[in-house]
């Protein structure tokens, strides 16, 4: 019986020393389960979070596309005036390069007496960024250059 009791007792430590095992594995199951519910708590905050920015971003975005079709619509109307202006101007610049060709015609026939045919002149090619000034001083030499030609003349007839 000794044999008996000696193998029931072994189980019955076997059986403990099984358990107490069993206590300390779910006592640090608790404590990982325990860091995961608060890690889930922190997780679920940070997704709320970034939901949060995530909706702030996209009115932003919606923001920014009204601006930039508002800009867009600002600069083409802008473009359109400027183009006008451009085809004003080229107008303009072709008109004056026409009556300094005429100007330059007359003082040209005064000098030597005889007047050529109109068609015959054809204008000179100004560029566009100083034709302005260049039109202005091609028509004071003129008026100066004509009105030396008056004093000669009349010199010349007294």
């Amino acid at each position: 019986m000794t044999s008996g009791l000696n193998l029931g007792v072994a189980i019955e430590i076997v059986v403990a020393i099984l358990l107490a095992l069993t206590i300390v594995y779910c006592a640090i199951l608790n404590r990982r389960l325990t860091r995961l519910r608060a890690d889930e708590e922190i997780l679920r905050a940070t997704i709320s979070e970034l939901i949060t920015a995530t909706e702030i971003a996209e009115r932003a975005i919606l923001g920014l596309k009204a601006t930039a079709s508002e800009c867009e619509r600002a600069v083409g109307g802008r473009m359109l005036a400027a183009e006008t202006l451009l085809g004003d101007l080229d107008q303009r610049l072709t008109a004056g390069n026409e009556i300094v060709k005429r100007i330059g015609a007359i003082v040209g026939a005064a000098r030597t007496g005889a007047v050529p045919p109109m068609a015959d002149i054809e204008p000179e090619p100004m560029g566009r960024e100083s034709s302005a000034r260049n039109l202005k001083a091609a028509a004071e030499a003129a008026a100066e250059r004509l009105s030396a030609l008056r004093r000669g003349k009349r010199e010349a007839a007294a």
